[in-house]
């Protein structure tokens, strides 16, 4: 998952963004582009701004970091005003509960299902979770911007454990987590600064974590 498939990241995120890009111009319209921010920043020392160091540990990172590079350059050499929107780990209701992201989901599936979830490593690494309903507001509050780019999350992070104790609580359940061997490319620290996008966008998450995840926990039952 992590740095297998350099070549699918690659595909989707760098020609598929070109392909996006080129039909946007041929129809003289938009782009607010889904990036991401921890693939990104890479080991966060503090909540990262847009303009910290960018040093992606993964091949998914770095696809990513090409297609907001691409947006920049049809920027420059189109005059467009394409955004891209660095989201932190996102989760919300109908995300797929038995892929390979989504950590939340994956979480609420196996409690769900009566079965062990997996915390990969100590289970200390933190992460910014926001939620869908949050991001949506994010994305429509980027559209007619003159181009950026704009982190967008909680600036406030959360460890593997402490998600797995929320979801447990938000599930009624006793269920103990099964320890698994640390994966290759994991970050162990991400959380966003907000400073930009709250002062140019107007924007700022809503949703607490703890309701966010029983909204989750609510669409996974139903």
């Amino acid at each position: 998952m992590w740095v297998d498939r350099p070549e699918h990241d690659a595909s989707v995120n760098v020609l598929g963004t070109i392909a996006v890009l080129e039909a946007a111009r041929e129809h003289d319209t938009q782009v607010v582009f889904s990036s991401t921010g921890g693939a990104i920043y890479g080991e966060c020392d503090a909540p990262a701004r847009e303009e910290a160091e960018r040093r992606p540990l993964a091949p998914y990172g770095v696809s990513k970091l090409a297609g907001e590079e691409y947006l920049a350059g049809y920027n420059r050499l189109y005059g467009a005003r394409h955004v891209s929107l660095r989201y932190g780990n996102v989760y919300g209701p109908r995300q797929d509960p038995h892929g390979e992201a989504g950590v939340v989901a994956i979480f609420f599936g196996r409690l769900a299902d009566g079965e062990q979830a997996r915390i990969y490593g100590d289970g200390l690494q933190t992460r910014d979770y926001v939620y869908a309903g949050d991001v949506a507001r994010a994305t429509l509050a980027a559209l007619g911007h003159d181009g950026g780019v704009f982190n967008v999350g909680t600036c406030r992070e959360t460890s593997v454990v402490e998600l797995y104790e929320l979801c447990r609580r938000v599930a009624g359940s006793e269920l103990e987590a099964q320890e698994a061997p640390a994966r290759l490319g994991e970050l162990q620290r991400s959380v966003l600064d907000l400073s930009r996008t709250e002062r140019e966008l107007g924007w700022r998450p809503e949703m607490s974590l703890e309701d966010g995840l029983r909204r989750t926990w609510e669409s996974i039952r139903t």
